[in-house]
């Protein structure tokens, strides 16, 4: 179940705060997607041969705790649900076992060159499905 991708946090990622700047968590969100979009069979190959890939379509962060300058992150990744043409994320951010940033991302698989979604090829929704695990409790939430 799930996937994990690592991260250092660069200097110029450092707000006036001396803390992660918020664009900069989303940013580390980001990469874990490419990541497992990369392990599904989604990555640069994929896109060039096909004309599709996956578009985040909404996303919700919430920040938890300050990350310092330096750090060594470590995102886990759930795939809570998966569709036809639809995949739900949820990623964890932690430093030293504590979660420091969730996000949960609604992505649609599409066919670039029609500007629509499309469904995903067969080996692509089995390797979802193997990573499908349960929704954590923050998922789907709405902010209040």
């Amino acid at each position: 179940m799930g996937a994990v991708f690592r991260q250092r946090v660069l200097p110029e990622w450092i707000d006036y705060n001396g803390h992660l700047s918020e664009a900069y968590y989303v940013l580390v969100f980001g990469f874990a997607t490419d990541a497992l979009m990369e392990r599904v069979g989604l990555g640069a190959d994929y896109r060039e041969a096909t004309g599709n890939s996956l578009y985040t379509v909404e996303a919700h962060v919430r920040y938890l705790r300050e990350v310092p300058p330096g750090a060594e992150l470590e995102v886990s990744t759930t795939v809570v649900e998966a569709g036809a043409k639809k995949v739900r994320l949820c990623h964890e951010m932690h430093l030293d076992g504590v979660v420091r940033a969730t996000e949960e991302i609604m992505a649609l698989h599409v066919d670039q060159e029609q500007g629509r979604s499309t469904p995903f090829p067969a080996e692509v929704a089995e390797r979802f499905a193997e990573l499908t695990g349960p929704a954590p409790d923050y998922a789907g939430r709405a902010i209040g």
